[in-house]
């Protein structure tokens, strides 16, 4: 048996535009004003999908909606073989209406994208979309879909080029940009200060121990120091001849 054609649920224009009216209205009210900044591919590398070199040169201020009502979500802080890593995870939510309004009609993009960033001004942090969720959390109601859910996790700053305006993001790009000079071999930070090696005391970048001449002795530098951890002496049980 066939629908009833006298109720329409899914192509009534008007009902679609009084839904997003409300969820618009409802993320002006509950929700926060954030920087949104769109990421430009500089140099794409075809075989890992990725870009070493991304740019971010604009910055837009709209509203978003938090999803997360009890905290950060995602797996957390912990500490990896590196590092300690922070993969808290946040949730945004943006009136696909006023997406379009405020950027995708400036930076011909119909959709937030991966790897674009957001500034949350309340955390003081930046976060970075990961993913963006388009059927959620309303399934084509009416129809449609009113809004995307921007799934987020903090931004790791690793050489990017920061000109959006905004001053919290763009001192990022100052902070931990490495300038190395040529001329005296000194490694300097973005202000222009000697980044000093905190295991020797010395600058960073000057090599002290080299001998010149140790690039032409055949290796002899190398048996002397591998004295204390590889004995050339002993037999190799696995090799065809019993030599290393």
């Amino acid at each position: 048996m066939a629908t009833n054609p006298y109720f329409d649920n899914f192509y009534n224009s008007p009902e679609q535009n009084l839904i997003e009216d409300l969820i618009i209205e409802s993320i002006k009210i509950y929700g926060h004003d954030v920087w949104f900044c769109p990421r430009t591919v500089v140099a794409r590398d075809n075989v890992f999908n990725s870009d070493a070199l991304s740019q971010y040169n604009d910055s837009y201020q709209i509203e978003m909606y938090i999803k997360n009502v009890e905290g950060f979500e995602g797996e957390g802080d912990f500490l990896s073989r590196f590092n300690i890593q922070i993969r808290d995870q946040i949730t945004f939510t943006v009136a696909n209406k006023r997406y379009n309004e405020v950027i995708g009609d400036y930076e011909d993009s119909p959709r937030p994208k991966e790897g674009d960033i957001i500034y949350f001004p309340l955390t003081e942090k930046i976060y970075q979309i990961k993913f963006a969720e388009h059927e959620a959390p309303v399934f084509y109601q009416m129809g449609a879909l009113q809004c995307y859910d921007l799934i987020c996790e903090q931004f790791e700053y690793s050489g990017e080029d920061l000109n959006t305006g905004v001053d919290a993001i763009d001192s990022l790009e100052a902070k931990y940009t490495v300038v190395a000079d040529a001329d005296d071999g000194v490694t300097y930070d973005a202000n222009n200060n000697v980044i000093i090696d905190a295991n020797t005391g010395r600058p960073l970048g000057v090599v002290t121990d080299w001998q010149p001449d140790d690039v032409f002795n055949d290796g002899g530098t190398f048996e002397t120091l591998a004295d204390g951890f590889i004995d050339f002496s002993e037999a190799d049980p696995f090799s065809d001849d019993g030599r290393y």
